[in-house]
């Protein structure tokens, strides 16, 4: 079976416009297939093969309109137009009723404001992992790759792509045999809910962690922040890019493969203590979450800004609206603030 594996990279700056040149070439061969396509159908002409594009792009390649295409590697151009016609055949499988799922459109115009660029080489390109660990792309360069994982075998295909964020990764298309799986010697039932993350048929409970509320959270925060700046400052120009390449990118990749929970790692909802300490409705304090015991005297529960429209954690006999301290010992040893006057 075929599987994706899937790489940043970091391209240099002379990379980077290499990249940013091969993504136009590539945008501009599909529009013009596109759009030579659309003209014989609006003119009631035979529909154009993908021989005959694939023929009209060597001919515009040696004019002098399009003689900039061949500074990119032919495969992308090659690919682009691959692309195109996969998108007629779903489209026209889509209307004819051979498509299972929903309905497909038809193809449209690829614009250079388009969130996800991205480019495809294939084993003709000659594309190749170096011994030292850089992936080689022709007319682009030997370009910087964080290996999380080793390919399983030789890939037939890569393609780079570049999101709204400005991250570039590499996606390479490998062969992998189905792994059997050795038979299992004890039985666990889990049961998948909303109170709690996963419950275990033998009485355990994992606490839902919440990894993509608290990023919405945080990206509702910096919307906010980012509609009171005025616009077309520099200010408003930064907390957009901020959101683009920290906020969003975080929410949107914890929304499609959230971190792992594992049984047994001290996350079993409530108040309880982790790693010596404390967890407040659901949250622990930065000291534990570095392994380090939490510090007497002081507040570990959430600390939250009024600004952003919510109300800063408080002692009970603040929150009661009295103006001075009950009487006794202050709350986690802290010293009660002098009354108002």
């Amino acid at each position: 079976m075929q599987l994706r594996y899937s790489y940043r990279l970091y391209p240099s700056l002379g990379q980077r416009a290499a990249l940013a040149m091969a993504f136009g070439c590539a945008r501009v061969v599909f529009n013009d297939g596109l759009r030579a396509r659309q003209q014989c159908h609006a003119a009631g002409l035979p529909y154009l093969s993908d021989a005959q594009l694939s023929a009209a792009l060597t001919a515009a390649k040696a004019t002098p309109q399009r003689a900039w295409l061949n500074e990119v590697s032919s495969v992308v151009l090659q690919q682009a137009l691959a692309d195109l016609n996969a998108a007629y055949r779903n489209f026209f499988a889509s209307i004819t009723g051979n498509r299972k799922g929903p309905k497909v459109a038809s193809p449209r115009f690829r614009s250079r404001k388009d969130h996800r660029q991205a480019i495809r080489f294939t084993r003709s390109a000659r594309f190749r992992v170096l011994a030292s660990g850089k992936l080689h792309l022709p007319k682009i360069g030997n370009l910087e790759v964080c290996w999380s994982r080793d390919l399983p075998s030789d890939p037939s295909s890569v393609t780079v792509i570049k999101d709204a964020a400005g991250r570039y990764f590499a996606s390479f298309v490998v062969e992998r045999q189905p792994r059997i799986l050795p038979p299992a010697g004890q039985v666990l039932g889990i049961d998948l809910g909303l109170a709690h993350f996963a419950v275990l048929s033998d009485g355990r409970k994992i606490a839902s962690p919440r990894f993509l509320r608290r990023a919405e959270k945080k990206l509702k925060r910096t919307q906010q922040n980012l509609s009171r700046k005025q616009r077309g400052s520099k200010n408003r120009d930064k907390g957009r890019s901020a959101g683009k390449t920290r906020t969003h990118p975080g929410a949107a990749r914890r929304s499609r493969n959230p971190p792992e929970v594992r049984p047994g790692s001290g996350v079993t909802g409530g108040i309880s203590a982790l790693q010596g300490g404390v967890e407040v409705k659901g949250r622990r304090t930065a000291r534990a979450r570095r392994g380090r015991p939490a510090r007497a005297g002081r507040w570990s529960g959430p600390r939250r800004s009024a600004r952003a429209g919510r109300t800063a954690a408080r002692p009970a006999w603040r929150r009661s609206g009295s103006r001075s301290a009950p009487p006794g010992p202050p709350p986690h040893g802290r010293t009660a603030p002098a009354a108002r006057r």
